[in-house]
């Protein structure tokens, strides 16, 4: 059974730091490409940042220079570092496989004063 669990969201002041977690199980983060979304109150989800089977990376113009995305291939783990937090930034965060087969719960973060 294939299971993602994020974790590491929380309550930030406005120019904070979280680093969000993405454990996995049943499935390879070597061979599997993850993405990050989110979704932000009253508003669908966005595409924030992937990690590719080989290591390349991607993010959305909104969160580029800021958000940095990596994994653990020993701990099977994709971890999303959020820099330079903004109030717009604010939303549960998922991680997911490529296609959308398998995400997590999510995780919440705040960005407020």
């Amino acid at each position: 059974e294939v299971q993602l669990v994020e974790s590491g969201g929380g309550l930030v002041q406005p120019g904070g730091s979280l680093r969000l977690s993405c454990a996995t199980s049943g499935l390879t983060v070597r061979f599997n490409t993850i993405k990050w979304v989110r979704q932000a109150p009253g508003r669908g989800l966005e595409w924030v940042s992937s990690i590719y089977v080989g290591g390349f990376t991607s993010y959305a113009d909104s969160v580029k220079g800021r958000f940095t995305v990596s994994r653990d291939i020993s701990k099977n783990t994709v971890y999303l570092e959020l820099t330079s937090l903004k109030t717009e930034d604010t939303a549960m965060y998922y991680c997911r496989t490529l296609d959308d087969k398998y995400g997590g719960q999510g995780t919440q973060v705040t960005v407020s004063s």
